[in-house]
């Protein structure tokens, strides 16, 4: 007996059917989904079942983020040439985005499954450690950089009380906050949650330096702000500034794997991308026109002292101190899978015990980190040059080409590659070269004090 597919199907009569705004959603969402296809419709791979729009706000969440506060600082830093730069990187991180995940299928018939992995298929033992170095190397980097900046707000914040505690006092009571919820839950499902909270704040912090800055220019032409075109020596720091901007590249293959159509992603990392560049030219372009080369970062410390700025501290704060438990919770995990640190192995109490040491340690190692580099603009130019460049502009090319191979590809796809290949290295290596040279300033100023 034929089925007919166009038959009145029989319902319970006791469930209320969808409202219209229901229905309207559903139909919005598979249109998309319709609509961004391609030849392959395989889920293969053990992929999960999260929807296009899904992927669009991870990779929205994951990258949108502090990088924003110090962009006005690297137009000042390049000119306005880092409007170009802006969007060389834009180009670049999609691309990247696209390949690194096609590189976790180049071996027929099997998935990859992280950002080493790719390495070590790629060029062996060496490729696994360059990878895992600048992977690690990145989840210690920003979670400290993001305790310099929870404690400097707390003390912009609470700065005129009777008693204030100095930056190093809040870095510790921020680790001891923060080892609560590192202890008590094993890993973190919540991390979409918490990552749109982070989004969320950075958005906010966006529209409060888009409005403020230029009401402060137009409200004082007395000061006079300086502008330039293009400043070649200060192109290696502000591409790894802007750099840092991009960073995300080793969550990428958890976001693509959750995918119900993972051919899908390509179009979800433009869309997330375009969304975060967007963010970017909000902040950027007004923060630089207002306030020149005399701009701050984070930015809002450029701001005049109101609601504005206060407001722009206080969901700073709160983004960071949310983002920071994903990337110490990501290292803690991938460390006690290697040590074996786990209740099949060792049973449950003492696995909870070795947990508990080991994110102890982490967050005592991100605290020296903070209370003895507490300079956040150096700081996230020297991760973003060191890290950042390798991991969006480095390994994906160089991993790519090994592994697919290169006369295979048109000559505008390797002039494009190479010229990705080209800036990686210069923000890389000159970029890193300039943060050091800043850093060490920095510590020769305080110790003449």
């Amino acid at each position: 007996m034929q089925l007919n597919p166009f038959a009145k199907q029989d319902t319970n009569s006791s469930v209320p059917e969808k409202t219209l705004d229901e229905k309207a959603a559903s139909i919005r969402e598979a249109t998309v989904e319709d609509f961004i296809e391609d030849d392959s419709t395989a889920n293969e791979f053990g992929h999960g079942n999260a929807s296009f729009m899904s992927a669009y706000f991870n990779v929205t969440c994951v990258v949108a983020g502090t990088g924003t506060l110090g962009l006005p600082k690297a137009f000042a830093t390049g000119g306005w040439l880092g409007i170009l730069i802006l969007i060389l990187a834009w180009a670049m991180a999609c691309y990247s985005g696209i390949i690194l995940i096609r590189c976790l299928y180049a071996k027929p018939g099997k998935r990859l499954h992280d950002y080493k992995q790719i390495g070590k298929a790629a060029y062996g033992w060496f490729g696994y450690c360059a990878a895992a170095f600048f992977h690690f190397l990145n989840l210690f980097g920003c979670p400290a950089l993001y305790l310099v900046l929870a404690s400097g707000n707390m003390v912009d914040l609470l700065e005129g009380q009777s008693s204030v505690l100095t930056q190093s006092y809040w870095v510790i009571i921020w680790g001891a906050f923060l080892l609560i919820p590192l202890i008590l839950f094993r890993t973190l499902k919540e991390v979409t949650i918490i990552s749109s909270i982070g989004a969320i704040c950075t958005m906010m912090a966006v529209f409060i330096v888009m409005i403020q800055g230029p009401i402060d220019r137009n409200s004082n032409p007395q000061n006079e702000v300086h502008l330039d075109g293009v400043i070649w020596p200060g192109f290696p720091s502000a591409l790894s500034t802007i750099a840092f901007s991009y960073g995300g590249n080793n969550t990428y293959p958890h976001a693509e794997h959750a995918l119900k159509k993972p051919h899908q992603w390509k179009w979800a990392v433009t869309a997330g991308l375009t969304t975060c560049t967007a963010l970017y030219f909000m902040t950027a372009v007004p923060g630089y026109w207002s306030y020149g080369d005399a701009v701050k970062s984070p930015i809002y410390n450029s701001l005049p002292d109101g609601a504005a700025k206060m407001i722009a501290q206080i969901v700073m704060t709160i983004h960071v101190i949310f983002a920071i438990p994903i990337y110490a919770c990501s290292f803690s995990l991938e460390f006690e899978r290697f040590s074996k640190c786990d209740e099949q192995h060792i049973g449950k109490v003492f696995a909870f015990l070795g947990r508990a040491a080991i994110r102890t340690v982490t967050i005592v190692i991100l605290c020296v980190l903070a209370i003895f580099v507490p300079y956040f603009d150096a700081f996230m130019s020297l991760i973003g040059a060191l890290c950042n460049c390798s991991l969006v502009f480095l390994i994906p090319i160089l991993c790519y080409l090994r592994l697919t191979g290169v006369r295979n590809k048109p000559i505008y796809e390797l002039a494009f590659c190479a010229l990705t290949l080209l800036l990686g290295i210069v923000g890389c290596v000159f970029g890193s070269w300039d943060a050091i040279d800043e850093l060490i300033e920095k510590f020769q100023a305080d110790a003449a004090q």
